[in-house]
């Protein structure tokens, strides 16, 4: 499957054969960085097959703020469905993912670090059908917010002279 066909909808989304899990993560990802790599490496390891919800440019901008995303929906979905530890990759409109999980299913349920598992949004449903949910550390020194002060910064700097 090239990586314009792993972006796709919920009901595309072919479930691992028998006894096999199916892992479910999402964000926004605007800037991809060897952080987001590391995590999404590590969540696709926890089964055998990985979902990433990706928030629609509206949901980054009710989230971000209007100067996000850097880069619109469907240049982060390809982006990211070109890496290899990720098998589909599902855009959603909502702030949370939660009705997507809910199409989804999940057997194991994934957020980075600076989540924890009680608050990770969809746990109740995963947990429900007898599923896990992780909170798994973050790669130190690499964000996307970090990222783009440090461009604004360069031009700030480049403008004053």
């Amino acid at each position: 499957m090239n990586s314009a066909q792993k972006v796709t909808t919920a009901e595309h989304i072919k479930r691992p054969a028998a006894g096999g899990k199916l892992v479910f993560t999402n964000g926004c990802f605007d800037i991809i960085h060897p952080g987001h790599v590391d995590y999404l490496e590590r969540a696709r390891s926890m089964g055998d097959a990985l979902v990433v919800g990706l928030n629609s440019d509206a949901s980054v901008r009710r989230l971000k703020g209007p100067l996000r995303p850097v880069n619109d929906q469907l240049s982060r979905a390809r982006v990211l469905a070109a890496l290899q530890c990720v098998d589909y990759v599902v855009i959603f409109e909502e702030d949370t993912p939660l009705e997507l999980i809910r199409k989804v299913l999940p057997d194991v349920l994934v957020k980075g670090g600076d989540w924890s598992v009680e608050r990770i949004v969809g746990r109740e449903v995963v947990q429900k059908r007898g599923g896990a949910v992780f909170s798994i550390p973050l790669l130190t020194g690499y964000s996307t917010t970090a990222t783009v002060e440090r461009i604004v910064d360069m031009h700030r700097r480049q403008d004053n002279g």
